[in-house]
């Protein structure tokens, strides 16, 4: 029974911001003209209700395109800087049964001359990467060439664009869930040492290499949209980052139980990794920390949980499969 306080829906690839407004009651909010078609939007809203209490949402999401033809939908988003483990994305939107020749007409190079390299996971998700991390400092190029390239029987390409990003310097943090630290190394140098709280023993956190993909100063988080029914649903969730397409994220926690050992000595969460915070992301807290010298492409490893490692396709998280393995996935 709240009201929307405030909402920006924004093109990512243009870095346009959508003019809108909010009905009377400031239960909604609509753009003021209609979509672009087969575009991609970000949204971010925040609500507050009569008590004061406030809650936060995200999303991504892209318009339809015609029936007769498809685009892909890709990150990162282009004149972005990201870290080193940021692989570049496609997701399209209708099924590819012709991969070899959508493939072949996207090309991804580096300045650091670093051979990448194609994978499909599945028919509609194509991930280019470079056997190891991108070399910091370098500079990536995106041509995408699939204007008229039929992608399936009477589907075709629409997309003829150039982008590029840069990737800024090498951060790989490494979770010990054994000692329920994590260790912050940038450039080959340990910045920091953090406690954290992995997951629980009846929900451990995946082991392996994932990518942050999105960064959110505040976001609700509901176990029921990742399979835990009602255990929990918290509005305001501060400095979460996103590591997988599942729900596993490294977030600020302010609501660590009470008479818990403190961070550092036992895992308590439903999968994420938690750092120290308070409510509202604000003060100088370890989360805020860790959230403002991040970015999307930095990499969080995980080691010694007892789950099994994160599945390759669960988020960004392709740096799981062997090169030989990667490379039998490209179709070219």
């Amino acid at each position: 029974s709240g009201k929307l306080t405030d909402v920006k829906m924004t093109e990512p690839d243009s870095g346009e911001t959508v003019p809108g407004s909010f009905t009377a009651n400031g239960s909604a909010w609509k753009p003021k003209e209609q979509l672009e078609r087969g575009t991609k939007y970000r949204i971010s809203a925040t609500a507050k209700d009569s008590d004061g209490r406030t809650a936060a949402a995200n999303s991504i999401f892209t318009t339809v395109t015609t029936s007769g033809s498809f685009i892909g939908t890709y990150t990162p988003d282009g004149g972005t800087t990201v870290g080193a483990g940021m692989p570049v994305s496609f997701t399209f939107d209708k099924a590819i049964t012709n991969k070899k020749a959508v493939q072949s007409h996207i090309t991804v190079s580096s300045s650091s001359g670093q051979q990448i390299v194609g994978h499909w996971f599945g028919a509609q998700r194509l991930d280019f990467r470079p056997e190891e991390y991108w070399k910091a400092g370098s500079k990536v190029t995106m041509r995408i060439d699939l204007d008229g390239v039929q992608g399936a029987n009477g589907v075709t390409g629409v997309q003829n664009k150039t982008v590029s990003f840069t990737v800024g310097r090498s951060q790989v943090s490494t979770v010990d869930v054994n000692t329920q630290t994590m260790t912050v190394v940038r450039d080959g140098k340990t910045i920091k040492t953090i406690p954290i709280s992995a997951g629980s023993a009846q929900h451990t956190t995946y082991n392996g290499q994932m990518v942050i993909s999105e960064k959110f100063v505040q976001t609700r988080m509901n176990g029921s949209t990742v399979g835990f029914g009602g255990e929990y649903d918290i509005p305001d969730v501060p400095h979460a980052m996103r590591l997988s397409s599942s729900g596993t994220f490294i977030h600020g926690n302010y609501w660590y139980p009470k008479g818990n050992p403190p961070f550092g000595r036992s895992g308590t969460s439903h999968g994420c990794i938690g750092l120290a915070d308070v409510q509202g992301a604000g003060g100088a807290t370890i989360a805020k920390w860790f959230y403002d010298n991040s970015l999307v492409g930095d990499v969080v490893t995980v080691k010694h949980s007892p789950d099994t490692t994160i599945a390759p396709d669960n988020g960004l998280n392709g740096w799981n499969m062997s090169w030989s393995q990667w490379t039998a996935g490209s179709a070219v």
